[in-house]
């Protein structure tokens, strides 16, 4: 195996806090997976891990994407094309949580699109709600703002119903440490009064090798079965607390909405 890898596992923490109209908070520590897509015959070699296949972890390519058996760095490399984003063969970095016996939901996965000089070109946010569907923001990164220090601030409009609990008209404003030693991610959905919630994840890289594949499903065994029970189960303090119901709009089961630098979406 050609070691090391551009993979990496990022042991770290989740939070999650509401501001309006209640305030609710949390944390949790979490394993979270960044996936070179150029790496997956590799990785199908670790003990432990398997590609579209079940193992203590597995990554399903369907799992993302338009759910179709199209290769996923071609599915996300025809997305860029089609949107005019031209990165080659660059790199497709996905960070994810694997199926972990089986089983996997991913509120937010995030690829990280480099052209052949390395060069980080777009970060591609999707997102799933507990209804099965999936919606992806497609971001160009501006070369002359980055550098390995400062965050990333993207924008958006929200177009995907997510949670019952916060309406549609809302905006997200992201703040990202792209993955290196250390990965940050952070989301602000915000109305014109302000900010309704605020969600972050923060960890530090662990090498992707046999050991610590063994020691990420000990230090969380059914870590993925946390996250979709914690979200049922703040939502159920939630309405506790009288937050009410948004009504559900139709959607498409997947679509790519692209989001200029001032967070207007342009398709």
């Amino acid at each position: 195996m050609n070691l090391p890898l551009q993979s990496a596992i990022y042991v770290g923490e989740v939070m999650h806090q509401r501001l309006r109209p209640v305030k609710h908070r949390f944390v949790y520590r979490v394993s979270t997976w960044l996936i070179d897509l150029n790496e997956l015959e590799v990785l199908h070699q670790l003990p432990g891990f398997s590609v579209d296949r079940f193992n203590l972890f597995a990554f399903y390519q369907r799992d993302h994407g338009d759910g179709s058996d199209t290769p996923l760095v071609l599915q996300i490399r025809q997305i860029l094309e089609t949107h005019g984003i031209a990165i080659g063969q660059g790199a497709i970095r996905l960070l994810c949580y694997p199926r972990i016996l089986g089983y996997v939901f991913n509120p937010l996965s995030v690829f990280y699109c480099h052209d052949e000089s390395g060069q980080l070109r777009a970060i591609l946010y999707e997102v799933s709600n507990t209804f099965g569907q999936r919606h992806s923001y497609l971001i160009p990164v501006e070369q002359h703002a980055r550098s390995a220090v400062t965050p990333i601030r993207q924008q958006a409009s929200k177009d995907f119903y997510v949670s019952p609990f916060m309406p549609m008209e809302t905006d997200y404003q992201f703040q990202m440490l792209p993955p290196e030693n250390k990965v940050a991610v952070r989301i602000r959905q915000t109305d014109p009064e302000g900010t309704l919630f605020d969600a972050s994840f923060t960890g530090q890289r662990l090498a992707l090798e046999p050991r610590s594949v063994i020691k990420a499903f000990l230090r969380h065994p059914l870590m993925t079965l946390k996250v979709i029970g914690g979200i049922h189960w703040e939502a159920l303090h939630l309405w506790r607390k009288g937050m009410k119901l948004q009504p559900r709009p139709e959607h498409p089961p997947y679509r790519v909405s692209l989001v200029n630098s001032q967070g207007v979406s342009l398709s």
